[in-house]
């Protein structure tokens, strides 16, 4: 980050003209994000530093040359939140994608390790980052598990393993807050997280999912200083009125068309609105892009590209904390990239520390990744299942009816009730229903396997499994038939974990995440074309209806810090009263 005094010195010396520059970039038309012009300037480089920008063709000076023709320069981008777990890559593999796309640095809150591993976790993706060219700040997880009491992950953080975090200097805040609830209550765990956070004098980032009103309020009290749980527009305003930093997302494009609206419409925009991707899998970033292909959503909808550039670099480098990025100035890092045209971004040439990295969307070089990194062990050492743990059992009775809580929808669950057929013990799953499954794979607690009826996902047509489930990523499966269901569960715990589909008795995809059960050491392209087969695939087992019954849906069905019921490794709980509940109602038994 802090470039030697040598190379601060030698761009102090190009600047005045005493020596050349090592590199200059001429025939620019560079973005000012301070002003919001296009103005022609030349730029000078020395080392990793921008040395100079110019008026054109006033120096002539430099080791090395590249005319840039007209084409138009700005600083890379910054995500400001984004978990790389969810693209299942590496760190060195994640940065092959998204620094060809302009992406030079982002905000990584390893969550999903956190949750798997513990701080070991969060110590490995700090390791596995070093000496890329991606700029990779790591933030410190703060819920883990992100709902105490509703689920068991693989470890527990409070106080004091924030503060042994914060003091790693890799480590540049706390990580979304996403107990709102224990915030708002001031739960012990949430105030000594929250202290450590404060005293560190680092950065607060937010989850404020559905927060409004005085419950808002009382959040940002707290301390929390950023959020990207953007529900709509007005909510976007609140939050925006109210103070925190706005990481508008790409991960829910449906919301976008009105935020734009609503931004555009302010009398100016403020320097605390940012962009972050937040969940994309591999495929939809290797294809669609990662912070490229949001800014490109927004300038589609109306929003001035010299705007949504601005997001992307200044205002998320004041944010961050980052005076050395986010402006092409002297002084800056030399993180760059070209475009031909404002209207479609598309990186043409990016530069990453002053050398030349990427040209026309692909990597000149092979990244290399960190040497002497310790992979994290297996982490789903779980025995085989069999087709007798995907059977809902009704205690008490042998033939008769049962009525049972249930859940009800996708992504936004409700409770509903319905009374089944028990045949021999066993739940005789309804018409129009599946069911979902979940077991303890941490080795924190017996693991006795938990499941529930499940209705809005219609009549699962085989089964779907994952070792990836936010947010402590316990084994699930969805299904309707025991045989496919203990299929597909056993071929995860055979692979390490991952994601597979079973149907008529047989695998019909499987991707294998290794590493914590979360990531694959694949090359992106690789991982990126099995899985996009497995999301092709699915669509033989579940019917898809957007935006809320979808593929990705899968992977957040047992969040459990979100209202309604939801199934965890504990049982079926609630998350507006924060109890688990019992799922049986009663039963009755035939009369003879």
């Amino acid at each position: 980050m802090n470039p030697s005094t040598e190379t601060r010195r030698r761009a102090v010396q190009a600047a005045r003209g005493d020596i050349a520059f090592d590199l200059l970039l001429t025939d620019a038309r560079v973005v000012d994000m301070v002003t919001g012009e296009i103005r022609d300037a030349d730029v000078g480089i020395t080392g990793e530093l921008i040395a100079s920008v110019h008026p054109r063709a006033t120096r002539c000076d430099a080791h090395e040359t590249h005319s840039l023709e007209g084409a138009y320069l700005s600083p890379g981008f910054i995500d400001t939140h984004v978990h790389l777990e969810s693209s299942h890559l590496t760190p060195a593999r994640y940065a092959e994608i998204v620094v060809a796309q302009g992406t030079t640095a982002v905000f990584w809150d390893p969550h999903e390790l956190a949750n798997v591993l513990g701080v070991d976790g969060v110590r490995y993706a700090i390791d596995a980052s070093r000496g890329l060219p991606l700029q990779v700040m790591i933030a410190a997880p703060s819920c883990v598990p992100s709902t105490p009491g509703l689920e068991m992950s693989g470890a527990e953080f409070s106080g004091a393993e924030m503060q042994t975090m914060l003091g790693w200097p890799e480590v540049r805040g706390v990580a979304e807050v996403m107990d709102m609830h224990g915030v708002l209550n001031g739960s012990e765990r949430m105030q000594a997280i929250l202290q450590a956070g404060l005293a560190s004098g680092k950065l607060i980032e937010g989850h404020a999912r559905g927060l409004n009103g005085a419950g808002l309020q009382a959040y940002l009290a707290a301390g929390v200083s950023a959020d990207h749980e953007l529900t709509s527009a007005a909510d976007a305003l609140e939050k925006l009125r109210a103070g925190l930093t706005l990481e508008i997302r790409g991960s829910h494009p449906y919301l976008l068309p009105d935020i734009v609206a609503a931004l555009n419409a302010l009398p100016h925009l403020s320097s605390q609105i940012t962009v972050c991707t937040d969940d994309v899998p591999p495929d939809m970033l290797l294809e669609k892009g990662g912070i490229v292909a949001l800014l490109n959503m927004l300038i589609e909808h109306g929003l001035p590209a010299t705007a949504a550039l601005r997001f992307a670099t200044l205002n998320a480098a004041l944010h961050m904390q980052r005076h050395d990025l986010g402006l092409v100035a002297a002084g800056r890092r030399a993180d760059l990239v070209v475009f031909d045209s404002l209207k479609q971004l598309k990186a043409r040439r990016v530069y990453v520390a002053g050398q030349l990295t990427a040209l026309d969307g692909r990597l000149l070089q092979p990244i290399s990744a960190p040497e002497d990194i310790t992979l994290p062990p297996q982490t789903l050492g779980l025995a085989p299942v069999t087709e007798q743990d995907f059977v809902i059992r009704v205690e008490g009775i042998k033939n008769g009816s049962a009525r049972f809580r249930h859940i009800r929808g996708a992504r936004f669950t409700e409770w509903g009730e319905v009374t089944v057929r028990v045949r021999d013990g066993q739940v005789e799953v309804p018409d129009g229903f599946s069911l979902i499954w979940v077991k303890h794979r941490h080795g924190r607690h017996q693991a006795t396997p938990q499941i529930a009826l499940l209705e809005g996902w219609g009549e699962l047509r085989g089964a779907i499994a994952t070792s990836y489930s936010h947010d402590s990523h316990n084994l699930v499966v969805l299904g309707r038939g025991a045989q496919e269901m203990a299929l597909a569960a056993n071929q995860l715990i055979a692979s390490g974990g991952g994601m597979a589909l079973a149907q008529d008795g047989a695998i019909l995809a499987h991707v294998a995440m290794p590493i914590a059960g979360i990531l694959s050491d694949k090359p992106a392209d690789q991982l990126a074309a099995a899985f996009r087969n497995l999301r092709d695939l699915s669509a033989r087992v579940a019917d898809w209806e957007p935006p809320y019954r979808v593929f990705k849906a899968i992977e957040g069905t047992c969040l459990a810090c979100n209202v309604g019921p939801h199934l965890t490794d504990l049982g079926l709980t609630d998350g507006a009263t924060r109890q688990i509940v019992e799922p049986l109602i009663d039963c009755q038994e035939d009369m003879e």
